[in-house]
């Protein structure tokens, strides 16, 4: 049916004219109609053809080649449907344009023959489809089955003309089975290697081409998950969370439960089952990177739950909720180092377990970097202070203006507490290491932020900054700039824009404030003036070049360096721990990080803990979280208990009514005119009504599961 070359060979042999592509054009349908009459005549199910498709069929196998208004007529017919798949939906498809086809909108088409190839755009649609269910599956599938999974879906598209899909698909796909099902040998992997390099060389179309190249990059790229199948029986790609949203959730909070609270309107409810695993349901609302999102089953039929936004919506809704009871004293002291997320969250945790915690913070408020490090535009500070309000109800004891190393020492610490736990983020920035570093004029984004956060304000008005890096504290250090009066931010970045690890919507923020991104210039040297102020940096052009593990490198053009002049220069390119008082207290530390066991204690210092950034790098808030909460549970365990911490919200019963494809409900930002002259927040909060709706495309797969997979919820840590 697709090869018109045939068809015009056919019409040659019949005395048909073959200048006429119309006619061509009926023919080819008329052999098709011929196939789908021919399979309702044999099926039982004849009676369920629509009459207006039996009346199409018979037109067209007794339509007049040389009557020139039945050729316009019926190529419009095939001009509509080209590209609908031959079967059901073609008939469905067939009748419905039939019914609604005037003599206005009839046109003579040109050469209908110019479309692409079935099979690649079926290839294209298959890809889309697997795109999106991967993209909406838990991490830790089998690759293994994937690659089955997908040469089963390719083998369903062959159209069964050319041998090495009709019977080489066939059989990669049972050795992929006997794989799985153990009854492969080493042998195995030999044959479809061959097997597959034989289809891709020999296969008619993408279909197969494309099929047998998966199989054969699995054996080379993930060759040891098909040898642990085949010697021990077994997949080493396990997980133990089957809802998508919170098996990606560092901290595991359940998604689903108070997403349907928040689409009851119950808010409170919905906070208090936050905090269960989460002490910061407002700040999160606010600035979390939501990594939930990325696998949300929702992706297969449309995009994704916001569920930051619903969050948020919980937040602002809720007002004031009070924490839980926490648990009978058990006498123990537990000293916590650092007043960030992490700190802060595992001294909640440990209070609600029934143990007396002390914080300790060097500087004259709590939060860390969510107050000195994250501007108010993004998160206002009298909405961190809810967060934080409600972990001190629960009896927290905080003693700031103490440096460690400085005020007190690891040595006292012991002495006067049960356990201590060092959750210090990352507070100290890392060098370009170029000469003049240390000229004025030049700050590092961690000192730039803090002083901002410390109400230090520097009057930038009518000055040029410039910040070196790409990530979300790049995009903080050019908005707040922006703020401060600078006539020019440019944020300079030696790799693509696509490349950067700032979130999507912080730098279409930044872009929409009037920021100029300057990309594939990598810093050279500094240019300072005789007073030993920068007055501007000298960039080398690059260019992509070669992709290593997935990303594109870069090298020099080869062109001179291009100079961009600045007053302010922000140095914005990674932060690290101040590691020098623990390795002189004798604490393990190697390559800025502090050294601990699985469990999160300390070799030799016994009831000494680390956790969050200082143990294992810079991450997110979310990170910080969770590692509080296993930092938490491991000091509960070290003491001799096994508190757990539970919610006693009901979640309310899914519903088990349709779930129609809708449109995401994103949360609107002010106008950057209006936003860029002040710090009041840029993001506006769902209304109730868009609320319900967001909350209301849910799949519940908590309740129902998904596939062969159970649902289920975590009610306990």
């Amino acid at each position: 049916i697709y090869y018109p070359e045939r068809v015009v060979n056919q019409m040659q042999l019949k005395g048909m004219a073959t200048d006429d592509w119309q006619r061509v054009a009926i023919y080819r349908l008329v052999q098709i109609c011929k196939v789908v009459s021919s399979k309702y005549t044999r099926s039982k199910v004849r009676k369920k053809m629509p009459p207006e498709f039996a009346y199409i069929i018979d037109e067209l196998l007794h339509v007049d080649y040389n009557d020139d208004n039945k050729r316009v007529y019926y190529s419009e017919i095939i001009r509509s449907i080209i590209d609908i798949r031959v079967g059901d939906k073609f008939i469905i498809a067939l009748c419905e344009l039939i019914q609604n086809l005037t003599i206005d909108n009839l046109h003579i088409i040109g050469d209908i023959f110019d479309r692409g190839p079935r099979a690649d755009i079926i290839m294209e649609e298959l890809y889309k489809d697997l795109e999106r269910r991967i993209e909406s599956s838990p991490p830790g599938l089998c690759p293994v089955d994937m690659a089955r999974a997908f040469l089963e879906l390719c083998h369903a598209q062959t159209c069964g003309k050319c041998v090495p899909c009709r019977i080489g698909l066939g059989q990669l796909n049972g050795f992929i089975k006997d794989v799985l099902d153990g009854n492969a040998t080493m042998e195995t992997l030999d044959i479809m290697e061959q097997t597959a390099l034989s289809i891709m060389e020999s296969a008619d179309c993408a279909i197969g081409y494309e099929a047998a190249h998966t199989v054969y990059k699995g054996l080379i790229g993930y060759r040891d998950d098909y040898v642990e199948h085949i010697k021990n029986g077994r997949c080493t790609c396990t997980y133990s969370q089957p809802v998508p949203c919170v098996s990606l959730c560092p901290a595991h909070v359940d998604v689903p439960g108070y997403v349907a609270l928040v689409g009851e309107g119950r808010y409170k409810d919905a906070v208090r089952l936050i905090r269960k695993d989460n002490p910061f349901p407002t700040t999160c609302g606010f600035i979390c990177e939501h990594p939930c999102e990325a696998r949300c089953r929702r992706n297969m039929m449309d995009d994704a739950i916001n569920i930051r936004g619903l969050k948020r919506v919980a937040a602002d809704f809720a007002g004031e909720v009070e924490p839980p009871a926490c648990a009978p004293s058990t006498g123990k002291r537990i000293a916590v180092l650092g007043g960030g997320p992490g700190g802060l969250s595992a001294a909640y945790y440990l209070q609600l377990m029934g143990h007396q915690t002390t914080v300790y913070e060097m500087l004259p408020k709590l939060g860390g970097m969510l107050r000195y490090g994250i501007p108010n535009y993004r998160l206002p500070k009298e909405r961190l202070e809810e967060d934080v309000n409600a972990i001190l109800k629960t009896g927290v004891e905080v003693k700031y203006g103490l440096k460690i190393g400085t005020d007190i020492t690891i040595q006292q610490l012991q002495k006067e507490y049960d356990a201590v736990l060092i959750t210090i983020g990352a507070s100290t920035d890392k060098k370009l290491g170029l000469e003049g570093e240390d000229a004025e004029g030049i700050f590092s984004a961690v000192q730039f932020l803090r002083n901002v956060g410390q109400n230090i304000i520097m009057d930038l008005t009518g000055k040029e900054v410039a910040v070196i890096g790409g990530g979300n504290v790049t995009m903080d250090v050019v908005r707040t700039a922006k703020r401060l009066g600078a006539k020019k931010v440019s944020a300079v970045y030696r790799r693509r824009a696509a490349d950067m690890t700032a979130l999507p919507i912080e730098i279409e923020g930044a872009v929409a404030e009037g920021i100029e991104m300057q990309t594939l210039k990598a810093p050279a040297s500094l240019d300072v003036d005789e007073n030993h102020h920068i007055k501007g940096i000298y960039v080398t052009p690059q260019m992509i070049s070669a992709i290593n593990n997935g990303r594109a490198s870069i090298k020099p053009t080869g062109e001179e360096d291009v100079y961009i002049p600045c007053d302010v220069l922000v140095v914005a390119v990674g932060q690290n721990i101040e590691t020098k008082h623990f390795e002189e207290a004798g604490i393990p530390v190697s390559r800025g990080k502090i050294v601990t066991k699985s469990n999160g204690s300390i070799e030799n210092l016994p009831g000494v803990f680390a956790g969050g950034d200082c143990a294992s790098g810079p991450a997110s808030v979310i990170k910080a979280i969770a590692a509080a909460k296993v930092a938490a549970a491991n000091i509960d365990e070290y003491l001799g208990y096994r508190h757990e911490i539970s919610c006693d919200v009901e979640i309310p019963e899914a519903h088990l009514d349709d779930r129609t494809p809708c449109g995401r409900v994103n949360l609107t930002e002010r106008e950057a005119s209006e936003r860029v002259k002040d710090w009041e927040g840029c993001e506006n909060c769902m209304t109730e009504k868009e609320a319900k709706q967001e909350a209301g495309r849910c799949l519940r797969c908590d309740h129902f599961g998904y596939g062969i997979f159970k649902g289920g919820r975590e009610k306990i840590w």
